[in-house]
């Protein structure tokens, strides 16, 4: 069964999620405010896709930080920001356990799945 992870009032998430009852893809939500984000997750998460695909610089969460935090963000300090503020995730994460798709497009679900 896949996985998808996000937030319950993302409107991407709720489209995801849409999506895939409609399609009869069976999944189980993660709500990363809920249910929570472990490092192991983040660790999973990272090791199979781009930190930089993973971290969500157009969210409001990105804007609401210091200019110290947005500059020199690194493979090492991205984890951290995200473990803090799961919002600034991208979203939705879809995991089929074969690989991750990050974000949400029909058309790229529809190729993906």
């Amino acid at each position: 069964m896949h996985t998808l992870y996000g937030i319950k009032n993302c409107d991407s998430c709720k489209k995801a999620r849409k999506w895939l009852e409609e399609n009869g893809i069976a999944y189980q939500f993660h709500d990363f405010r809920t249910d929570g984000l472990t490092p192991a997750m983040l660790n999973d998460f990272a090791a199979r896709a781009d930190w930089n695909t993973l971290l969500n610089r157009s969210s409001t969460s990105w804007r609401q930080l210091s200019s110290e935090q947005q500059t020199g963000v690194t493979p090492e300090k991205a984890p951290q920001l995200m473990l803090n503020t799961p919002t600034l995730i991208k979203r939705p994460i879809l995991d089929t356990d074969d690989k991750l798709v990050i974000g949400f497009k029909a058309g790229h679900y529809q190729t993906e799945l």
